[in-house]
């Protein structure tokens, strides 16, 4: 799994990495198969919609302390 992000802590977890950063926007790839990332993935799951689990990806960067760029958003 990949995202983009326009800022990162220092220290990543050791499942992720930084695959680029080039013009501000970083590129992390994340290894969803670490054990440590489903741990975390798990205390962070809450019901979204009736019966659909999972995790908000706004919960997400604010545990890794990093600013995702929203693609949604007009410059």
């Amino acid at each position: 799994m990949k995202f983009y992000a326009t800022s990162i802590p220092r220290i990543l977890p050791n499942w992720a990495t930084v695959v680029s950063n080039k013009a501000g926007l970083i590129e992390v790839e994340i290894n969803d198969e670490d054990t440590d990332f489903h741990s975390m993935i798990e205390e962070l799951a809450t019901e979204i919609e009736p019966g659909i689990v999972g995790v908000k990806a706004s919960d997400l960067c604010k545990r890794l302390s990093i600013e995702m760029v929203d693609v949604n958003e007009e410059n």
